[in-house]
Order: C-alpha cells, then sequence, then structure tokens
C-alpha cells in the first residue's frame, strides 16, 4: 500500500515540473533569442551605472548589475540581482564559472561577443543582456 502512495507523489511531482517547464518555455525562448549590440568600449565616461533584464515573459531570470568606468575603463562590475548567492558572491554554474569570470572575457576582449557557460546559457545571456545596459548608458 505505501509504495502506492509513493507512486502517486512521484506522479504528482512530475506533473509539476512538466507544468513548470511548460510555463517558462516562452521565458525561456525569448532569453535565448536576445540578440546584443556593438559597444564602443573606448567611449566609455566615469560614473556608475546599472543595467537590467526584465524578461516580458517571465522573470525568473530577470537581472540587474552595476558598473564603475574609471579613466575610461570598466573598473569594477557587481551582480546585484541574478546568479548570485546570499551574500552577493558570483556561483558556480556549468563547468564551475561564474558569470564574474563572463564578464571578465568582456572586459579583456572589449566585446560581449564572448562564450556562455555550458550548461548556464540563458543565464549567461540575460546577465550580459544586463550588463550592455550598463555600458549603454556609460557611452553617453
Amino acid at each position: 500500500m505505501w509504495w502506492v502512495v509513493l507512486l502517486i507523489i512521484v506522479a504528482v511531482i512530475a506533473a509539476g515540473l512538466a507544468v513548470g517547464v511548460l510555463l517558462d518555455a516562452p521565458g525561456r525562448k525569448e532569453a535565448l533569442d536576445l540578440t546584443f549590440s556593438a559597444i564602443d568600449f573606448k567611449n566609455l565616461k566615469d560614473g556608475t551605472y546599472t543595467g537590467e533584464y526584465q524578461g516580458t515573459k517571465s522573470h525568473m531570470r530577470d537581472t540587474k548589475v552595476e558598473i564603475s568606468v574609471s579613466a575610461g575603463n570598466v573598473s569594477d562590475i557587481k551582480i546585484l540581482k541574478g546568479a548570485v548567492d546570499t551574500n552577493g558572491k558570483a556561483v558556480k554554474m556549468g563547468k564551475d564559472q561564474t558569470i564574474s569570470e563572463v564578464f571578465q572575457n568582456v572586459l579583456q576582449s572589449q566585446s560581449l561577443d564572448v562564450d556562455v557557460i555550458s550548461g548556464a546559457t540563458i543565464t549567461t545571456k540575460t546577465h550580459l543582456k544586463a550588463l550592455e545596459q550598463a555600458l549603454v548608458q556609460a557611452q553617453r
């Protein structure tokens, strides 16, 4: 008799997960389809700028970053909302990489056209979009 109860519990959990995946599909597609503008990293004005990504289909992947520009260069990038733990430290994702490492690649290449974290493509893209928004503000 206990195995019937267990089977029902497992079935309910599986059904809940399936419904969640189906409901999140539009938000996943929206984030996967994000495109990025070319940013002139040589034309940044000093200051602190905040960029956000807010999905229109789902808010599960909303992100917010803050950049500091000093002497025309990005001197600091903070993840305010997104792939960070409760202490604000970037969390490890696929292959033990963090979004902070992706941001370092952006700064080294002076481009948003960098490799995403395998297994965390959507999360990477939403963070890059938030970074792009901050950089656009810094160009003004």
